[in-house]
C-alpha cells in the first residue's frame, strides 16, 4: 500500500507504530525503502507521552512551514556592498521555503515622506522621546525625520502587503537626511520584522524566529571575542522597543546622523541563529546568556555582551557572514527541529 501510495504521501513521511502486529517491524522497512528513493521520514515509537510530545513538535514545525508559504519580504532599496556573502536566490529560496522577496526602489519610500508633514508625527515623537531614559546627540529635527520615514516605510508596506522587510539603510541617509534605525526598530513593534543593510539572510532569519516562536529578535554585529570567557559582543544602532528594559535615543554611530536606539536588554538566556546559504539551507545555532549591557564608544550603539554554550571559535573559523540574530530566552530545541525538519545543515 505504501509504495502503491507513494506520490501521495506527506513529505516527510511520518510513520506511527505502537508495537502491536509487527508495526515497528514493517515500519523499518518501510522506512528502509523510502531512503532509498531520497525521501525523508521518521518512525514515532516508545512511551505514549513521548509520542505526543514529538507529534507537537511536528505540528508545530508544519505550522510554521505552511505559515512561511506565500510570506513576502520587501527589498527596499539594494543589499549593502560589503555584505558579499548574506545574498540569497530568491527563486531556490521560493522552492525550498515558499517565501517571496520583493524589489522596492527607495523613491517609494521617498515619494510618501516628502507628503508627510511634521505635525502629523508630532505626538508619536513625544511620545516616544517621554518614554526613554535619556536623549543625547540627536536633535528634535532629528527625531520627526526618523518618525516621518516610519510613516513611509509603513505605507510601503502595506501598499505592498509586506510581512518583513530589509533596508538599504546606508544609501537613504543622503537622500532623506536621517537614518532608518528608529524606523525598524518601531515596526519590529508593530509586528513587521525590519532588518538592516539589506541583508537577505538576516531578514529570513528573523522572519522564521517571528513565525516559529512568535518572538522579536535582535539583529546585530558580532563585535568583540573574547575567546577565554567564551564570550561575544553583539551591537547594532536599532533594537524593538519592545525588547528593551529602556532605551536611550542617540545617533547613528558610523554616520553621526540621524536616530538611533542604545536599548538597555534584560539579562538572562538568549538564542543566536543565522540562516546562511543563496539558498537558505544552512544556520548556526547557539544558547548563552545576556550578562551585561556594554557601552563602548566605538561600537554601535546597543551592545550585549553574551556569554556562549557553544565555543566562540565558529566566529573566527566558520562563520555564516556577518550579522547574527538574537533571541531572549532559550529556543534551541523548536530552532533546531524546524531547521533539521528542512533538512537544513547546522554549522559549528
Amino acid at each position: 500500500m505504501v509504495i502503491q501510495q507513494f506520490e501521495h504521501l506527506p513529505r516527510p513521511a511520518i510513520i506511527l507504530a505502537d508495537g502491536m502486529q509487527n508495526s515497528l517491524a514493517a515500519s523499518m522497512e518501510i522506512a528502509t525503502w523510502l531512503r532509498r528513493r531520497g525521501m525523508r521520514f521518521e518512525i514515532l515509537h516508545g512511551e505514549v507521552p513521548s509520542i505526543i510530545k514529538r507529534i507537537r513538535i511536528l505540528v508545530n514545525n508544519f505550522k510554521t512551514q505552511r505559515s512561511l508559504y506565500g510570506k513576502r519580504i520587501g527589498v527596499i532599496g539594494s543589499p549593502a556592498p560589503w555584505l558579499v556573502a548574506s545574498n540569497v536566490d530568491y527563486l531556490l529560496a521560493k522552492r525550498r521555503w515558499g517565501i517571496d522577496y520583493i524589489d522596492i526602489p527607495l523613491e517609494r519610500v521617498y515619494e510618501h515622506f516628502v507628503h508627510i508633514k511634521e505635525n502629523e508625527v508630532g505626538a508619536s515623537c513625544a511620545a516616544v522621546a517621554s518614554q526613554a531614559l535619556a536623549c543625547r546627540e540627536a536633535t528634535p529635527e532629528d527625531l520627526i525625520k526618523a518618525m516621518r520615514l516610519y510613516r513611509a516605510l509603513r505605507m510601503v508596506c502595506q501598499d505592498e502587503n509586506l510581512d518583513a522587510m530589509t533596508l538599504s539603510c546606508f544609501k537613504l541617509i543622503d537622500m532623506f537626511d536621517t537614518t532608518g534605525c528608529m524606523a525598524l526598530s518601531l515596526l519590529n513593534d508593530d509586528g513587521i520584522v525590519a532588518g538592516c543593510e539589506g541583508d537577505l539572510q538576516s531578514i529570513f532569519t528573523m522572519l522564521a524566529i517571528r513565525t516559529l516562536t512568535g518572538k522579536e529578535s535582535f539583529m546585530a554585529n558580532p563585535s568583540l571575542i573574547n575567546a577565554a570567557n567564551n564570550q561575544i559582543v553583539l551591537a547594532h544602532c536599532t533594537i524593538g522597543l519592545h525588547q528593551t528594559d529602556r532605551y536611550i535615543i542617540r545617533n547613528h554611530f558610523e554616520s553621526e546622523r540621524g536616530i538611533a536606539i542604545q536599548g538597555i536588554v534584560p539579562t538572562g538566556e538568549v538564542t543566536i541563529v543565522k540562516c546562511g546559504s543563496e539558498s537558505l539551507d544552512e544556520y548556526y545555532l547557539s544558547t548563552g546568556s545576556i550578562i551585561e549591557n556594554t557601552n563602548y564608544v566605538n561600537l554601535c550603539r546597543t551592545q550585549v555582551r553574551v556569554h556562549l554554550n557553544s565555543s566562540v571559535e565558529y566566529f573566527t573559523k566558520n562563520p555564516l557572514g556577518n550579522h547574527h540574530i538574537l533571541i531572549q530566552g532559550n529556543e534551541e530545541l523548536a530552532l533546531n527541529e524546524f531547521l533539521q525538519s528542512n533538512t537544513c545543515k547546522r554549522i559549528e
